[in-house]
């Protein structure tokens, strides 16, 4: 796809965060609609992956480890056709295969239940070392949160996967400033984050703009290239991004829109397509 056609993607998939969020009255759009375009092109661009057979053995695989952010990862599935679009109006309704954290046993396209903040990071490192040890072709993609790079577990799987040079794994740090409680200066900031993810051997790549197409396509394409050690892709992005009232304010990081709200998100949403 092109970068235009894969921000149309993108805004397409930030509208499936809106609508399954509103319709679920709770959930967490901030961080969702941030990652909408790191997301999109993973599934739409970078993963090899095949929604009529969601589970085929050289598939690559996509480790969601801030997994709040759930709704970004269903509206990419169901806009890619794991799933019907109609489903995100389920989210976290009872008796839905679309919960608050994914569930790799209940959604197609899922590889890894994650929820527990810090721990994603160690299955994606698992399953990239598996590839090496079985001879796989697949590559292995974990996101995280910069609040969630707080967590000791985070470093204790970098390490391991710098040690052992895995460079089928490419993790990306969704850089935007903000957590639950505050600014990640106010709460524990783990700057600098590129110079630590070296420290543990990663090669690393800086990007910008991670709401960026053209700039996301360098990166991953930079990280492809790389051998002999994992690679990290540090975003800056921005929380909320696509609905106006909500870009980089902290409140929206679990709350659901209103009524009039989502209205007013889906409008300029709708703008965009």
């Amino acid at each position: 796809m092109s970068d235009d056609e894969l921000k149309k993607v993108a805004n397409e998939v930030r509208k499936g965060i809106v609508t399954a969020v509103h319709a679920a009255k709770s959930g967490h759009p901030g961080g969702s609609l941030g990652a909408a375009d790191i997301v999109t092109y993973l599934y739409f661009e970078e993963m090899n992956i095949d929604p009529a057979d969601p589970h085929k053995a050289d598939r690559d695989r996509f480790v969601l480890s801030k997994g709040h952010c759930a709704p970004a990862l269903y509206a990419a599935l169901a806009e890619c056709g794991f799933f019907p679009k109609e489903d995100l109006e389920t989210l976290r309704h009872i008796g839905s295969h679309l919960q608050g954290h994914p569930n790799m046993n209940d959604t197609p396209g899922v590889d890894m239940s994650t929820g527990s903040l810090g721990q994603g990071i160690s299955a994606a490192v698992g399953m990239a070392l598996a590839a090496k040890h079985w001879g796989d072709t697949y590559r292995t993609y974990c996101l995280l949160g910069d609040g969630e790079i707080e967590e000791g577990q985070v470093w204790e799987a970098a390490m391991f996967a710098g040690n052992h040079g895995l460079d089928n794994l490419c993790l990306i740090v969704d850089h935007n400033g903000l957590q639950i409680d505050g600014s990640i200066e106010e709460v524990n900031s783990a700057m600098p984050i590129a110079d630590k993810f070296r420290a543990f051997k990663f090669h690393v790549v800086e990007v910008a703009d991670g709401n960026d197409m053209a700039q996301l396509r360098a990166a991953f394409a930079e990280a492809r290239e790389t051998a002999g050690m994992p690679t990290c892709i540090v975003c800056e992005t921005v929380k909320g991004k696509g609905v106006s009232f909500m870009e980089n304010q902290v409140g929206w990081h679990g709350k659901a829109p209103n009524d009039e709200q989502f209205e007013q998100a889906m409008a300029e949403l709708a703008k965009e397509a």
